[in-house]
């Protein structure tokens, strides 16, 4: 921004005070005028930090939204600004914070950022657009007010929201406490500040909602006599009483609220604040140092949530005669949401995601009009309506996210020296109170799953790549290596909960060059294989030596091929077309950029990856005995689905990758395509293909890229059945996959 006066912002500030953002405040605040040019600004969507929400312009008396087409970090702040905040820490696009309704006002909004106002930001003009509400976009201001103004940012739900956040405020206990809160004051935030809440008329119901608005699946009993002779001895600020919760509410401000008026003397008489004590999940609970509460209910967990670059969000999924699948988002609301939230362990839900908002599934689609009151234990308890796939398509998979208690892991770790907030040079903070110093991470062995976590920790989604190498950003004066040996499963909260030396650290490589780092993104690719192709498409061919040639300088033999009568003989070979479907929310790129990539001769293509693809056939009992495996040939887009056009071609040294929405086939009549079993004994085998398997690029999901298949060999012929995603069968179902008996005549049994 150019230099501005102080007092010129206050002016700015007094005339923003005009804009309307969100519910009315009291009456005696003096009456709003309109903002720039009669224009006023909200922030809207479901209930969240005051600074952040879906841009919503009200002009001629209509309410809408902006388009995310071409818009820009430069463009929040302006909109930040008109709101009343000083700058813009991030902005968002695709409906983050859900869909709008009415006109869609500005298009293609082009700002420099230095502009007082939207309406000197050039765009395709009022009211022209080629957008759908699915393209709103958001925009994450500062928490920090301009000088003068003076109106509370309070987004709206359905009617009105009053109260803007909720806490727990622990009312014993001096020095560091540890994370999360689960007991304490209800406190509540409004326009003027925090306040307590009278605990006249206070029920389990309230309770029950104040925990999943903190991230608690339940709340449990206090002893009130305790706080009451507590509260005797201190001042107390109350702003609200005669709460009145059903205990399905996702929100405190869907519940009948009363709030004290301005000139009130004498409030909560014979009262006192409200005390909740919430009930963490194991998840947490072990976090907090707190005993673990009683064990999940007993059976096979048959709820789980998908693809979400966020703990607590995700695709939901439902398990139903030992197979996972997705739920249609036919009356998906905020109850049902709450309960799979709950369910798993967490708050209640703060979205009800339709559209496929968390990528799309594959296979059975089990639950279609899910309609749930709020108090079921299970999703699978609430009235529902089962379907076919004629009813519903993966277009249409049912997601949330679901509020998560605070644990304050992102404090401990930071990024440095990068272009943006999503990348840089990963520093994490060690030592004990009073002599906490920041250090920088050991490079060896640094790779995408331990960049996952480091990117979960300080919220900023999925790791697009983790680098080993960090030269380039400069770390300041933080130049102490405090970790090494941090190795990953990719599912952890927080890089403390990852293997590591401890304290003693050791580098093969020395020097800051050599640290880890990181670069996020919020969205990521997801990769599956079509394994009813592979089941299909399976069959054995006996392949003249000397037509293989090209495959042995690839490597695409057994290494007893070497040792062939070259060019007289034959292999065997398993062959089996494969159809890799990007159902996630990025496209699938290769790592290496197309400088790095290797033209073989040969085959005529380039190679974009080292390593593609692995085949495998394993024994029952997990010994391989034969091996294949998948250099990119190429990556291109092969066919997409109606609504989705082709990018990615490798023709005339194209551009390679995957779409969303698209997939790349590799017929089983090519080279290489096949795994050489020309050494396997007849028998029982599984047939296994694994994607990406050295985790090269980045995925919202790694779980669900090994595909399982039976294999009956009788040394002349060989059946493949049972074909399946890693994690597309219950936990039982897959024992007795593995426990596969075989056969005891021609018959597959």
């Amino acid at each position: 921004m150019g230099p501005v006066s102080v007092w010129q912002w206050s002016l700015w500030g007094l005339l923003l005070c005009s804009l309307c953002l969100g519910s009315p405040t009291p009456s005696t605040a003096p009456e709003k005028r309109a903002g720039s040019q009669g224009l006023r600004f909200r922030l809207a969507g479901f209930p969240r930090k005051p600074f952040e929400g879906r841009v919503e312009i009200q002009r001629a008396g209509e309410w809408g939204t902006i388009c995310d087409d071409d818009f820009t970090l430069q463009a929040a702040h302006v909109l930040c600004r008109e709101l009343g905040f000083t700058e813009a820490t991030g902005w968002t696009h695709s409906a983050k914070y859900g869909p709008g309704t009415g006109r869609i006002w500005l298009d293609n909004l082009s700002c420099s950022g230095t502009e007082r106002s939207v309406t000197e930001c050039a765009s395709r003009g009022w009211g022209n657009s080629d957008c759908t509400h699915d393209e709103d976009a958001g925009v994450i201001c500062k928490d920090e007010r301009l000088p003068g103004f003076s109106d509370s940012n309070v987004i709206e739900v359905e009617h009105q929201l009053q109260v803007e956040e909720v806490r727990l405020r622990p009312a014993v206990g001096r020095g560091r406490r540890p994370l999360p809160v689960t007991e304490g004051l209800v406190e509540v935030r409004l326009p003027d500040g925090w306040s307590q809440v009278c605990d006249k008329g206070w029920s389990a119901h309230n309770s029950h909602v104040i925990c999943g608005m903190l991230g608690f699946p339940s709340e449990k009993r206090v002893n009130v006599a305790f706080y009451r002779l507590l509260a005797q001895r201190q001042q107390h600020s109350f702003g609200l009483h005669g709460v009145a919760c059903v205990g399905t509410e996702a929100h405190l401000s869907l519940c009948s609220l009363e709030f004290y008026r301005a000139n009130d003397t004498a409030r909560c008489p014979g009262g006192a604040p409200a005390v909740v004590s919430c009930v963490p999940s194991p998840l947490y609970a072990a976090s907090s140092g707190q005993k673990k509460q009683q064990s999940k209910p007993q059976g096979e967990v048959r709820v789980r949530l998908k693809g979400g670059a966020h703990p607590g969000e995700g695709r939901v999924e439902v398990l139903k005669a030992g197979t996972w699948g997705t739920v249609c988002d036919r009356k998906w609301d905020v109850q049902a949401a709450s309960v799979v939230c709950r369910e798993l362990g967490f708050g209640s839900a703060r979205e009800a995601l339709s559209g496929a908002r968390m990528g799309q599934g594959m296979g059975a689609i089990h639950l279609s009009e899910v309609r749930c009151s709020g108090q079921e234990l299970s999703l699978w308890k609430c009235p529902h309506k089962n379907i076919t796939a004629e009813d519903c398509s993966h277009s249409q998979d049912a997601g949330v996210r679901c509020n998560l208690p605070y644990t304050g892991v992102e404090t401990k770790i930071r990024l440095s020296g990068g272009r943006s907030r999503h990348e840089g040079r990963v520093e994490v903070q060690i030592g004990g109170p009073g002599s906490f110093h920041w250090g920088l991470i050991c490079g060896d062995d640094w790779g995408t799953l331990e960049a996952m976590v480091a990117c979960r920790q300080l919220g900023l989604g999925y790791a697009n790549h983790g680098l080993q190498e960090t030269w380039y950003w400069d770390s300041g004066n933080v130049t102490e290596v405090v970790m090494s040996g941090v190795r990953c499963t990719g599912t952890e909260l927080s890089l403390d909960q990852c293997a590591h030396h401890g304290t003693h650290v050791t580098c093969r490589r020395t020097g800051s060059r050599f640290t880890a780092g990181v670069i996020c993104s919020e969205t990521a690719s997801d990769l599956l294989l079509h394994s009813a192709l592979v089941q299909e498409t399976a069959y054995i061919e006996d392949r003249p030596l000397h037509m293989l040639y090209c495959a042995a300088e690839e490597n695409c033999l057994a290494s007893s091929a070497r040792s062939a009568n070259w060019p007289y003989g034959h292999r065997r070979l398993l062959r089996f077309s494969s159809q890799i479907h990007n159902l996630g929310r990025a496209d699938f790129r290769p790592k290496a950029g197309r400088h790095s990539w290797v033209w073989h001769e040969c085959h005529g293509h380039y190679h974009s990856m080292d390593i593609f693809t692995h085949y495998d056939i394993l024994t029952p009992n997990g010994t391989k005995v034969a091996e294949g495996h998948k250099a990119s040939f190429c990556l291109e887009d092969t066919e997409c689905q109606e609504d989705v056009s082709k990018r990615y071609e490798c023709a005339n040294f194209g551009e390679q990758g995957i779409t969303v929405g698209c997939w790349d086939l590799y017929r089983h009549d090519i080279d290489c395509q096949w795994i050489d079993i020309t050494d396997v004994k007849p028998g029982n085998y599984i047939l296994q293909v694994v994607i990406n398997p050295n985790f090269e690029v980045a995925e919202s999901d790694f779980t669900n890229n090994a595909m399982k298949c039976n294999c009956k060999y009788d040394g002349h012929r060989i059946w493949v059945h049972n074909c399946h995603i890693g994690d597309a069968f219950s936990e039982e179902a897959n024992r007795r996959f593995e426990r596969y008996p075989g056969q005891t005549s021609n018959q597959i049994i």
